[in-house]
């Protein structure tokens, strides 16, 4: 093997790496984003994750790629750290798709449906196909098929082309006996996974070990550590995204890692053992491209069998290795990260500018939200001072926000704006006052459980129970109305109203059965009083999240003032709103009283 064969073997990596991206690329954008929100939205179980997670990576052909986005995803706060468990199992599975695509390179046999098997035969086919689609097409679809058939043609071409630059490997002697060195299963591990880590992609390793074993001088001992390797060196993706990420991010990275390495381990030390009693046959036998994407698909399938059921293990494992601090730079990293959005150079464009605005403004909500509920946790759990810390952080990150978005918007010229983003500034510069509002109470709700600590107070069980009621409904209320602000959803809105007057009913009626356990010797009046502050506090996040639900309704009417477009929605919509109004008080009824 020359410097022209060498040549052509880097020529023939960087076309596979291209041509898989490619194809990856023009399979995310025919999904219109689809796979993202599936990620975001449909992994309320591990199996299900698992589930999603094998199919994404299966269509964008990289475990890399759908773990870097459970990262971001958990970074932001739209996935949990549970959540992500399931999805990353998947995505080691998913991964296998392409070991599988390509081992068609070595389909052998004189028949000519079995030469149509080869890519060699069809793949010219596909890129001319592909190529009359973006050259030709208009149509953004159309496009993006196109650009999936010549990235798949390239990624097959780029395998051919690997494999004919090694092919004159096969009858080098000196190649063979250092391959043979890899057989040692330390080794070959770490080969696997220097070479992963270098090029980022598990898949693309995998590629070059099958355009090797198609020399025939790549023995199954040698192939399997690789193979190992490979699937611990593909965890450097996710762990280099990760970095100057939130905890929990970090902590989704780790649990790739743990994932692969413990899997590694348990796999080498039970086939080895076995293989030192049973002396494997197939051992000594040169690998093939299907026999390499077997034990791919093996590993990684018997990886997330084995280690399914200790998905919390790997979790907590993750938390150790990345603890928890409770310390305010977390937070306080975040917002600074979040600010930097608010740059004052977009100021000459007020559409830029003011997105920015509405991507600080929407993660504001998010973290309103956040201290809500966890204040809202102590009805379970009692006092927290861990999270009295963080939800007090929380509340103190908020006020600076408000700053800097109210004076962001005032730099903005409202001259140069359309009426739609006229509309969008209204609508920010009317709800950081509400999102700040939500995040005090938050805080008087944390104080109130603080007062109960201390004077070593407990609700009955009967009030504990009204009290879950009232939470879900708040929950809810602030759900809607924070998702409905984010998405400019007026449908989600319009179901906000309806929920603010419930809430209000369930604090009264929550005041009158305290009264008549008052009444009853059931409880204290100074019990009663912190019930009254707390259920008050809940009833005033549920004014401003129908404050922020009102603002946002607002945009589908011409200037309109926010209580006189309540009275319109309570008028001109009687009948829907009436309808909603029976659902809420159906779905949030007060335990029956006791006698």
């Amino acid at each position: 093997m020359n410097i022209f064969s060498i040549l052509t073997l880097i020529g023939g990596l960087a076309l596979f790496l291209y041509g898989m991206k490619a194809m990856g690329d023009g399979l995310t954008m025919l999904s219109g984003g689809r796979m993202e929100q599936l990620l975001e939205k449909l992994t309320s179980t591990r199996f299900s994750g698992v589930l999603l997670g094998l199919a994404v990576t299966a269509v964008i052909q990289s475990s890399s790629a759908t773990t870097v986005m459970v990262v971001g995803f958990v970074n932001s706060g739209i996935m949990k750290l549970e959540q992500a468990v399931g999805v990353i199992m998947g995505a080691n599975i998913g991964t296998t798709v392409t070991s599988w695509l390509l081992s068609l390179t070595g389909v052998s046999g004189n028949a000519v449906w079995i030469k149509l098997l080869k890519p060699s035969s069809f793949s010219p086919v596909l890129a001319l196909i592909g190529i009359c689609f973006l050259m030709f097409s208009k149509k953004e679809k159309k496009h993006n098929i196109g650009m999936i058939l010549m990235g798949f043609a390239i990624l097959m071409f780029g395998m051919e082309t690997m494999s004919d630059a090694v092919a004159p490997l096969a009858d080098d002697s000196r190649f063979t006996s250092i391959l043979l060195m890899f057989s040692n299963p330390v080794l070959g591990t770490l080969m696997g996974l220097a070479v992963t880590a270098i090029i980022q992609s598990s898949s693309a390793s995998v590629g070059i070990l099958q355009a090797l074993a198609l020399t025939g001088v790549v023995p199954f001992k040698t192939a399997i550590p690789i193979i190992m390797g490979q699937n611990i060196g593909t965890c450097v993706t996710a762990l280099i995204s990760s970095i100057g990420t939130r905890k929990n991010a970090r902590r989704a990275a780790m649990i790739h890692l743990y994932f692969n390495l413990i899997g590694t381990v348990l796999f080498m030390l039970t086939f080895y053992t076995l293989n030192h009693f049973v002396h494997f046959a197939f051992m000594g036998e040169m690998a093939t491209p299907a026999g390499i994407a077997i034990i791919h698909s093996l590993f990684n399938i018997i990886t997330t069998i084995v280690l399914f059921p200790f998905g919390n293990q790997l979790m907590k494992l993750a938390i150790l290795t990345v603890p928890d601090k409770h310390s305010k730079s977390d937070v306080a990293e975040d917002a600074a990260a979040v600010l930097r959005r608010l740059d004052v150079h977009l100021l000459d464009r007020p559409a830029m500018a003011l997105e920015q605005a509405r991507y600080v403004t929407n993660r504001m909500s998010e973290l309103s939200r956040e201290a809500v509920t966890d204040a809202l946790s102590m009805i379970d759990s009692g006092f927290d001072e861990d999270l009295d810390v963080k939800i007090r952080e929380l509340e103190n990150t908020i006020d600076t926000l408000e700053d800097k978005i109210g004076s962001y918007l005032i730099q903005i010229p409202g001259h140069d704006m359309s009426q739609k983003d006229s509309r969008l500034y209204s609508l920010i510069q009317h709800n950081i006052g509400n999102f700040e509002r939500i995040s005090d109470h938050a805080v008087g709700i944390s104080d109130t459980f603080r007062e109960m600590d201390e004077k070593k107070l407990h609700f009955s069980s009967e009030a504990c129970s009204e009290l879950k009621v009232m939470r879900q409904a708040v929950t809810d209320i602030l759900d809607m109305s924070t998702d409905s602000f984010c998405t400019l959803n007026t449908e989600k809105a319009e179901y906000v109203l309806p929920l603010e007057e419930v809430i209000d009913a369930l604090n009264l009626e929550e005041k009158q059965r305290h009264i008549e356990r008052l009444r009853k010797g059931r409880c204290t009046i100074e019990l009663g009083f912190i019930l009254a502050d707390l259920t008050t506090y809940m009833e005033r996040i549920s004014d401003h999240c129908s404050n922020i639900a009102v603002c946002t309704l607002s945009l589908k009417e011409d200037e309109i003032g926010v209580h006189e477009y309540q009275d319109i929605i309570k008028t001109r919509n009687s009948e829907a709103y009436k309808k909603g109004l029976r659902e809420m008080e159906a779905r949030y009824l007060l335990p029956k009283a006791e006698a």
